[in-house]
C-alpha cells in the first residue's frame, strides 16, 4: 500500500475514493506489479514494460511522445511541437495558423534544436553517491561533493556508451538512479494540424471538458541523414475504448511536491506560487499588446503567449488547491503521521523531526535570497534570448576550463553537446520582441531592487529601462550564428574581448548571481535535499518501498480507468465526439476561438460525426505529460494525453480521482481527421501498418 494511503488511514481520515484510486508515477524498475494485480487482475510482463519503456520518447522543451512506426515515426502534442513550428514559420509561411503535412520524405521539414530522448536503461547510483559525501550535511563542501559524483558518473557513463546520462535524483535526495539515453537531434517535421483545432477552445476551454481538441503532431527522427530504424513502436488499435476500460499513461511529469512538508507547501502557498503568477500575468499582458499591434506581431509572440496563458491557468488550479483547508488538513495529518509512527521507533523520531527542521530553515534562508535569484540567476531580470546565449557563452568559457567535477551542472561535459546545439541554433530572433521582452524585464528589476541599488544602475547604464534594452538589442551581434561560434572557440581570451554590450552584460552580473547560485545551492537545496532523504529512508523503513517518487520529467508509469464524473449537480461523459466539435463552434457563432479551420467546415461531410474525439481517464499526470501516448492492455494505442480538467491541477500536490481526470485525443479521431480532411492516406497507412 502507497505509504500516502498508509498515513492517511493512521490518522482515521481515510476517504473511500482515496484508499483505491489509481494514484501513481510509477518508475519503470518499479511498477506496481502488485496494486495491477489486486485491482484489476492485470500481471503484464517483464517485456510488457521494456516495449513501452523503448516507445516513449521525451521532447527536450518539457514534453513526451511515442515512437509510432518502425520509420522513427513520433507523436506528440501540437502544443509540444509548438515551440518548432514557431522556429519553422515565417511571416509568408505561419505553421501555427495553417496546416502542414509533407507528402514525400524531402518535403519533412528539419526543425533547428530539437531533441527526442527515449530511455534505454536504468542503473541505481544511490550507494556510490552518497559514500561520495563525506562532509557534514548543510555544508557547502558537501553541496560540491555531491555535484562532483554526479558529474563524473554521467561523463564516464557517456564515454563508456555513447548515450546522454544523467544522473536523477529520486524521493528528494532518497534515491539516485543513472538514466541512460538514446538522443536523437535531427528532428523533422511530418504533420501538424491547424492551431485553431489543435488548441479549439482556446483559454476559455483549456483546463475544461468537455473538449473537442486535435491536439497532435508527428515528427520523424533521423540518423546519418536517413530515418532512423525505430522497431520498438506502439501499434495502432482499431477498436473503440469502453467504459471503465484499464488504460496506461507513459509519460514524463514535469516536478510534483506530494511529499513536501507542510511548511514548504505553506511556502508554496503564500510566497512561490503568488510570485510567480505576478509574473507570468506581467508577461501575458505584455504579450497580448505587442501580439495586438499587428498579424506579424502575433505571429511572433504567440507560442510564448501561449505558454504564459496555460502556465497562468494551471498555477491558479494548483494554488486553489493549496488554499483549500481541506487538503492543508490531510498533508498536516500526513506529516503528524509520520513523525507520530517514526517516534516509536528510535532513532527515526528525532532524525524526523531534525529533517522537518531542517527544512523549515532552509524555507526561511530562501526567503532571504529569493528576490535576488529568480532575478539574477534564474534571469527574470533579462528576458531575453539574446541574453540567455550571451550567458550561455560566459559561462561555458568559464566553466569549461574546470575539472569536469567542479562545474555547474549544466556545463558538465555528458551535457554539452546538448547545450551546444540550443547555443548554435539557427532559429529566428526578433528584434521587436526581444526588446519588449528585455525592457519590460529590466523594468522589473527597478520596481523590485530599487533605482538607486548600485547593480541596477550599472545595468541601466544612464538609460531607461526600455532605452538600454533598445540599446542592448540593437548593439548585440548574438542573433548571428557564426558570431557566437566565434565567441565560443576562443573560449575566455574572446569573451573577455568582446565588446558585445550583451556579452558585457552577461559578464556583468555573473558574479552576483554565482553568488546568490552559490547561496541557494550550499544552504537551501543541499540540506533540503538531505533533510528529504531522511524522511524518504524513514518511510522506507516504516512502510516499506511500494511508493513512487515525486516527478521528476524521467519516465513514468500511469494507470486508470476511462470514467466520466459527476460536478455540480452535472454529468460529464467520458468522451466527446467529432459531431460536438461542430456544435461547440456552432454556439459560439464559430468566432474565436471558437471558430473551426476552413478544411474542417469544407469536408464535414467527409467525416464520421459519431467518432469519439476527446475522452478523459482517471490516470495521474501532470505538466510534462503533454503528449504521453495511452495505451491499453495490450500495449496498444489508444489516445494522446493533451491536457487535465480544472480539478486535476491539484495533482501537483495531492491526487483525487473523485473529480479529477487526465484529457486526451481518442486514436479514432486522429485516423479519422487524417484520412478525411487532410488527405494524409500514406501517414495513416504507416500508422496503422496497412502497407510498407
Amino acid at each position: 500500500m502507497h505509504f500516502q494511503r498508509v498515513l492517511i488511514l493512521l490518522a482515521s481520515l481515510a476517504v473511500g475514493s482515496l484508499a483505491t484510486a489509481d494514484e501513481g508515477m510509477w518508475l519503470f524498475n518499479d511498477p506496481p506489479l502488485k496494486l495491477l494485480k489486486e485491482r484489476h487482475g492485470f500481471e503484464p510482463d517483464a517485456q510488457w514494460f521494456a516495449h513501452l519503456q523503448h516507445a516513449a520518447v521525451r521532447m527536450n522543451n518539457g514534453g513526451s511522445g511515442s515512437l509510432v512506426s518502425s520509420d522513427g515515426l513520433v507523436m506528440t502534442n501540437h502544443h509540444v511541437g509548438a515551440d518548432a513550428l514557431q522556429k519553422l514559420s515565417t511571416k509568408e509561411r505561419d505553421l501555427m495558423r495553417s496546416s502542414f503535412y509533407a507528402k514525400t520524405r524531402q518535403e519533412e521539414l528539419k526543425c533547428p534544436d530539437s531533441e527526442l530522448n527515449v530511455l534505454v536503461s536504468i542503473e541505481d547510483v544511490t550507494q556510490r553517491v552518497n559514500a561520495a559525501v563525506t562532509a557534514p550535511a548543510g555544508s557547502p563542501e558537501a553541496e560540491r561533493q555531491r555535484r562532483a559524483v554526479m558529474n563524473q558518473i554521467e561523463k564516464q557513463s557517456t564515454d563508456q556508451t555513447g548515450l546522454r546520462s544523467d544522473v536523477v535524483t529520486l524521493y528528494q535526495g532518497g534515491m539516485y538512479q543513472l538514466y541512460r539515453y538514446k538522443k536523437y537531434t535531427d528532428v523533422r517535421l511530418v504533420f501538424a494540424p491547424e492551431q485553431d483545432i489543435a488548441f479549439f477552445g482556446g483559454d476559455p476551454d483549456n483546463f475544461e471538458y468537455p473538449r473537442y481538441d486535435l491536439d497532435i503532431c508527428f515528427f520523424r527522427v533521423y540518423e546519418n541523414g536517413r530515418p532512423a530504424h525505430t522497431p520498438q513502436f506502439l501499434s495502432w488499435n482499431p477498436v473503440s475504448l469502453k467504459l471503465d476500460d484499464l488504460v496506461f499513461v507513459a509519460g514524463n511529469p514535469g516536478k510534483t511536491d506530494r511529499q513536501n512538508t507542510l511548511r514548504h507547501l505553506e511556502y508554496l502557498r503564500d510566497v512561490s506560487l503568488p510570485a510567480s503568477l505576478d509574473l507570468l500575468r506581467r508577461r501575458e499582458v505584455l504579450l497580448t499588446a505587442f501580439s495586438q499591434r499587428s498579424a506579424e506581431n502575433a505571429r511572433r509572440a504567440k507560442d510564448l503567449l501561449l505558454m504564459y496563458q496555460n502556465s497562468r491557468k494551471a498555477r491558479l488550479g494548483g494554488l486553489d488547491g493549496l488554499q483549500d483547508p481541506a487538503v492543508m488538513a490531510r498533508k498536516r495529518s500526513e506529516q503528524d503521521s509520520l513523525l507520530d509512527a517514526a517516534a516509536k521507533r528510535p532513532p527515526l523520531g528525532d532524525q524526523c523531526t531534525a529533517a522537518v527542521q531542517s527544512v523549515d530553515q532552509s524555507l526561511k534562508t530562501l526567503a532571504t535570497i529569493r528576490v535576488d535569484f529568480n532575478l539574477l540567476e534564474q534571469g527574470q531580470a533579462f528576458d531575453s534570448e539574446l541574453f540567455t546565449i550571451a550567458r550561455m557563452l560566459v559561462r561555458l568559457a568559464e566553466e569549461t576550463q574546470k575539472p569536469n567535477a567542479d562545474r555547474l551542472r549544466e556545463y558538465r561535459e555528458s551535457n554539452l553537446e546538448s547545450l551546444r546545439q540550443e547555443l548554435f541554433s539557427p532559429a529566428p530572433i526578433y528584434a521587436d520582441l526581444q526588446t519588449e521582452l528585455l525592457a519590460d524585464s529590466l523594468s522589473m528589476l527597478v520596481e523590485q531592487k530599487g533605482a538607486t541599488n548600485p547593480l541596477v544602475q550599472q545595468v541601466l547604464n544612464g538609460k531607461s529601462p526600455r532605452q538600454r534594452a533598445a540599446e542592448l538589442i540593437a548593439g548585440t551581434q548574438l542573433a548571428d550564428v557564426a558570431v557566437r561560434r566565434q565567441l565560443a572557440d576562443g573560449g575566455p581570451a574572446a569573451i573577455n574581448a568582446s565588446t558585445d554590450p550583451m556579452i558585457q552584460l552577461a559578464r556583468l552580473v555573473d558574479k552576483p548571481a554565482r553568488i546568490v547560485r552559490t547561496q541557494f545551492e550550499q544552504q537551501v537545496e543541499e540540506p533540503m535535499r538531505q533533510a528529504y532523504a531522511t524522511l524518504a529512508n524513514a518511510r522506507f523503513a516504516l512502510f516499506g518501498t511500494e511508493a513512487y517518487p515525486d516527478a521528476t520529467f524521467t519516465l513514468r508509469l500511469a494507470f486508470g480507468l476511462v470514467k466520466g464524473y459527476r460536478e455540480n449537480n452535472q454529468e460529464f461523459p467520458a468522451w466527446t465526439t467529432l459531431g460536438g466539435a461542430y456544435r461547440h463552434a456552432a454556439e459560439h457563432d464559430n468566432q474565436e476561438p471558437f471558430a473551426l479551420p476552413r478544411s474542417w467546415l469544407d469536408r464535414k461531410g467527409s467525416l464520421n460525426l459519431a467518432t469519439p474525439m476527446n475522452f478523459v481517464c482517471t490516470a495521474d499526470i501532470i505538466g510534462g505529460n503533454s503528449g504521453s501516448p495511452v495505451v491499453n492492455r495490450d500495449g496498444q494505442l489508444v489516445g494522446i494525453i493533451f491536457d487535465g480538467n480544472l480539478a486535476s491541477l491539484v495533482w501537483d500536490y495531492e491526487y483525487t480521482d473523485q473529480v479529477g481526470r487526465a484529457t486526451a485525443v481518442h486514436g479514432s479521431a486522429i485516423l479519422e481527421a487524417l484520412r478525411n480532411i487532410y488527405r494524409a492516406g500514406p501517414l495513416v497507412d504507416e500508422l496503422t501498418g496497412s502497407k510498407p
